[in-house]
């Protein structure tokens, strides 16, 4: 195992301390496993809180900051945060208007939320869960019932969390943060493995010329091993999917090709050109692009393309100013 770390056992708490010291507009706690705006909690304010396992940065702390979440708890490397961690971050940032958790599909996220807005009730917070299942690849995987929550989950935080930051209920950020869930669709492709710290050998196994469609963001497996194949095959199988799933003629659409850890972003750039050409041929507009590295799978090869079906509300929303360490414009 061949690692940028000083022990296994270590990583999420070192790599808190690290974001801690390079982003002054975070109040960072490696002990309680919370990062919260500097500012938190704001008076009168929906606050959104989010997070997951560590291993998919810059998700979700990378994202705490003007225009999207107030609080994110990282859990352990694929693990879960405790519920101790997600009440922790919801009295930090909670400003007395309630808080929306966004929470991904994935089983013990889904019961952890659960438990921390109940303890969240006992101090008299409002707290509502949403829960984003983007992903089409498969219906139930090793850690989910139901959808894997993947790429949208950038999506659902950026859009609510500018309606939140411009003062809306927290009906009307819950509201609007279920409709991106409901018009995006996912789907991955790896073409490595990952190693998680702890663990010290690969989560599983592919040939040399063997590739994973469908793949979901902790390397559960996806719909089938193939051959390796062109980045233009690659997105049209991806496109395909989320196509036959959710029609996307006609539609316009925010479009994120999204590197998983270990892809240089110029193979993102010709796995976005081939998006772009794919959508344009099948009658989809891109209104809004992103590419990066946004939700990744520590160092695994590979791509996500993720698309929402834009209204004008949700292109406002999208565009409105963010200032967080891995998305920022229009500050």
């Amino acid at each position: 195992m061949r690692k940028l770390i000083n022990a296994p056992a270590d990583v999420v708490s070192d790599a808190l301390r690290g974001l801690a010291a390079a982003h002054p507009s975070l109040r960072v706690d490696p002990g309680a496993g919370t990062v919260v705006r500097a500012d938190a909690p704001r008076r009168g304010k929906v606050a959104l809180v989010s997070g997951g396992g560590s291993g998919h940065e810059p998700l979700h702390a990378g994202f705490v900051g003007y225009g999207m979440l107030d609080g994110a708890c990282p859990g352990e490397v694929f693990t879960s945060p405790v519920p101790d961690q997600v009440i922790a971050a919801t009295m930090a940032v909670s400003g007395g208007a309630g808080v929306l958790y966004v929470v991904k599909n994935y089983t013990g996220d889904v019961l952890n939320f659960r438990m921390a807005a109940e303890l969240a009730e006992d101090e008299d917070i409002e707290a509502v869960s949403v829960v984003v299942d983007d992903d089409v690849a498969v219906e139930d995987s090793t850690f989910t019932a139901g959808r894997r929550g993947t790429g949208a989950t950038l999506f659902v935080e950026k859009i609510a969390g500018a309606l939140a930051e411009e003062g809306a209920p927290l009906d009307a950020v819950a509201a609007v943060a279920r409709e991106v869930n409901e018009r995006s669709r996912s789907f991955g492709v790896a073409l490595s493995p990952v190693t998680v710290p702890a663990a010290g050998a690969p989560t599983f196994q592919l040939g040399d010329d063997e590739m994973e469609l469908g793949i979901g963001i902790h390397g559960e497996p996806g719909r089938e091993r193939v051959k390796i194949a062109t980045a233009a095959e690659i997105v049209d199988a991806a496109l395909t999917a989320i196509d036959a799933d959710m029609p996307l003629a006609g539609s316009e659409l925010l479009v994120l090709v999204n590197g998983m850890g270990g892809t240089p972003l110029i193979e993102q750039y010709v796995a976005y050109a081939a998006a772009a050409e794919w959508l344009d041929g099948h009658g989809a507009t891109v209104a809004r692009p992103l590419v990066g590295p946004f939700v990744t799978s520590l160092e695994m090869a590979g791509c996500m393309v993720s698309v929402c079906r834009l209204t004008p509300e949700l292109t406002r929303l999208w565009d409105a100013p963010v200032e967080t360490p891995a998305l920022r414009w229009g500050r």
